[in-house]
């Protein structure tokens, strides 16, 4: 499967969240990166991941990110991965004191948006998320098809 490149010079997506940025207003991100094992790269290096219902957790002063799936490695055999195991986040112990009580805040979530390769380490970018209404939704989906036409107009002209 053939990665994307971002603008960013180094950074080859592996998988973004779209659907996060629908159903939360991001507020906050850090990069941070993560514990995995030599399979765990080499099914990422295939495109092999799934962001959609994963999240960041605390767990005694440690950042964990949970329901990421990372699909099997064929070559592996008997010792892959388990693909839905819970994964340690790299971040600096300052970055984690200052995300500590945000995310004990009641209504925000450590929500996943983008897993990158940046000079050939995987990284993971994270957003501080509040959960949108239903017609914050909507509001968003009429200023995105707003916005479509405009640029349809002006691409005519």
């Amino acid at each position: 499967m053939a990665r994307k490149t971002d603008n960013e010079s180094g950074v080859k997506i592996i998988a973004k969240n779209r659907k996060a940025r629908h159903e939360y207003h991001i507020l906050d991100t850090w990069e941070a990166g993560l514990v995995l094992l030599g399979t765990e790269v080499k099914a990422l290096r295939e495109g092999r991941c799934n962001l959609g219902d994963s999240y960041g957790e605390l767990r005694q002063g440690e950042v964990w990110l949970c329901k990421l799936h990372i699909g099997p490695y064929e070559q592996a055999h008997r010792e892959n991965h388990e693909p839905f195991r819970r994964r340690k986040l790299l971040l600096k112990r300052r970055e984690i004191r200052k995300m500590i009580p945000r995310i004990e805040e009641k209504g925000l979530t450590l929500v996943p948006l983008r897993l990158y390769f940046k000079h050939g380490i995987v990284k993971i970018e994270l957003g501080l998320g509040r959960g949108k209404k239903l017609h914050d939704k909507r509001d968003a989906q009429a200023e995105h098809d707003v916005a479509r036409r405009i640029a349809k107009e002006m691409g005519r002209r």
